[in-house]
């Protein structure tokens, strides 16, 4: 038991601050924070921070206080520290260093509940659940409902951060952490809860708990207002920059478009594309336009290869409603028969005026019919793909019966419309840019391609890791490989659940 230390009583009287009288918002609310488990520096840093709010805090107990804040004490352990002070007011409230937390951030005293007040040592009060979760992400069953967004915002802001820094290994821990939260079936209510909790390392602790403890974390805080932040954010927005190029151009003084389209930057034609449509490309598209994009390409698909097929992956297939781009997967049943139909979709693309810019590249994925697929050289895939920056007109609100006709409107706005291509020439447009990847696989890889082109990027990752660890296998969006034995499997989707992966 930590030994119990004398403090001296004081009368009651103007605010005992240690520097002069403090005016105060909240006159009938006096708080005392007990020392005892929370230290020295800790407790002068809450204080100044409840006082900077409007709190008065005193400096030592006295006869006026009317609420004692705690950190990590039972209700007995403070009575009994009471009781050996000398006693204190009968009606002095003993609460948990939660309440406090809770009043700054919301920037007046709250209503007391009873998770704020002290709990016996029996553990009287409710108990508070200790969350379990698979280590792998892959393994857990996670919802669109996140239980803890304010959590997990500032550790996806800091994984964004890592990885526009070209930090993958910082930026993969954050984004680890986050999907551990995110995969809570409730908020988190105390520290304890994350007791055990895989991929949470001390750094996303410490961003929680100054969360948990402050309203706010420090270094996420000054990660927003971040000049180098900002900067990395709006230039790895263009379309066909990375965060080596943003970096670099950062170093040469350009921090904005602005300054970047009076550098005298040498563009490729992907980042001449890219920053044409800024805007557009950085609004979020909605699962309406992506549908509205399906029936074009699916139409597309269709005229140069009948009984071809067409899927809609990404975020949308995972049941998002929003996203950034829209991805499509496109086969034939027949083995061969998608061989040379990639360029005749861009071909009918182009001629009804749906492509602002595309850049296709071939597939790459080397195979063996003696020994099968080759292991893939990184997680890339090879698939020949796509990659386009998409004219989608804007179509008026449509009722069930008109929703079949999607194509041919959008055919017949895009014949009609002699607007220029420059977002900035014709602010009233009546069409948007959108990024659309179009990826071509054999009907062998299929099940493999579309389990890695629904995503998410760490659950993909996540599944990579836990075949080859747990399973002694190496997956890719093309085939699953025994590294045990010379063998390889390619096919449908039972090949995955058929006890060997599943």
């Amino acid at each position: 038991m930590v030994p119990l230390k004398r403090r001296k009583l004081v009368p009651t009287g103007a605010v005992n601050t240690g520097t002069g009288p403090v005016r105060t918002k909240f006159p009938h609310v006096v708080l005392f924070l007990l020392e005892r488990k929370m230290g020295t520096s800790r407790r002068a840093f809450l204080s100044q921070l409840g006082r900077r709010k409007g709190f008065q805090v005193e400096q030592v107990l006295s006869e006026s206080v009317t609420h004692i804040i705690s950190e990590s004490n039972t209700r007995e352990e403070v009575t009994a520290w009471l009781d050996f002070q000398g006693g204190g007011q009968a009606d002095v409230l003993l609460l948990d260093i939660s309440w406090y937390t809770d009043s700054i951030r919301a920037g007046h005293p709250v209503d007391i509940l009873d998770r704020h007040r002290l709990q016996d040592l029996q553990g009287s009060g409710p108990e508070v659940a200790v969350f379990s979760v698979p280590s792998y992400a892959c393994q857990r069953r996670t919802t669109l409902e996140n239980h803890n967004t304010v959590l997990t915002d500032a550790l996806s802001l800091l994984a964004e951060n890592a990885e526009l820094s070209d930090e993958d290994g910082r930026g993969v821990a954050f984004r680890r952490a986050a999907a551990v939260l995110k995969a809570l079936p409730s908020a988190v209510m105390s520290i304890s809860q994350l007791s055990g909790l895989p991929c949470l390392g001390e750094h996303s602790l410490r961003v929680i708990k100054d969360i948990w403890e402050n309203g706010a974390s420090s270094e996420v805080e000054s990660t927003k207002v971040s000049e180098r932040f900002k900067a990395l954010k709006v230039l790895t927005g263009i379309f066909g920059v990375g965060a080596k190029t943003a970096d670099r151009w950062i170093r040469e003084g350009i921090h904005d478009l602005h300054q970047l389209q009076n550098s005298g930057q040498t563009l490729n034609r992907a980042q001449q594309a890219g920053l044409q449509h800024y805007d557009d490309i950085n609004q979020p598209v909605t699962k309406a336009e992506a549908c509205a994009i399906e029936e074009i390409v699916e139409k597309a698909v269709s005229s140069v290869l009948p009984g071809a097929q067409i899927i809609l992956t990404g975020g949308f297939r995972r049941g998002k409603q929003t996203g950034h781009d829209v991805d499509f997967l496109i086969t034939h049943p027949e083995e061969g028969r998608e061989v040379g139909l990639m360029p005749k979709v861009v071909s009918w693309l182009e001629a009804q005026g749906f492509l602002l810019y595309q850049k296709t590249t071939r597939n790459s994925y080397l195979e063996s019919k003696a020994d099968g697929p080759g292991r893939p050289p990184s997680n890339m895939d090879r698939f020949e793909r796509c990659l386009s920056i998409f004219k989608l007109p804007k179509m008026e609100k449509q009722g069930a019966k008109d929703s079949q006709n999607v194509t041919e409107n959008c055919l017949q706005a895009n014949q009609k419309s002699d607007e220029p291509e420059c977002p900035e020439a014709a602010p009233d447009r009546r069409w948007r840019a959108v990024r659309v990847d179009l990826v071509v696989s054999p009907i062998s890889q299929f099940a493999f391609a579309l389990l890695g082109w629904t995503g998410s990027k760490l659950f993909e990752r996540e599944l990579r890791r836990w075949a080859r660890y747990e399973k002694g296998m190496s997956l890719s969006s093309h085939a699953l490989y025994d590294n045990n034995q010379v063998g390889w499997r390619h096919g449908s989707l039972p090949y995955l659940s058929d006890g060997r992966l599943g």
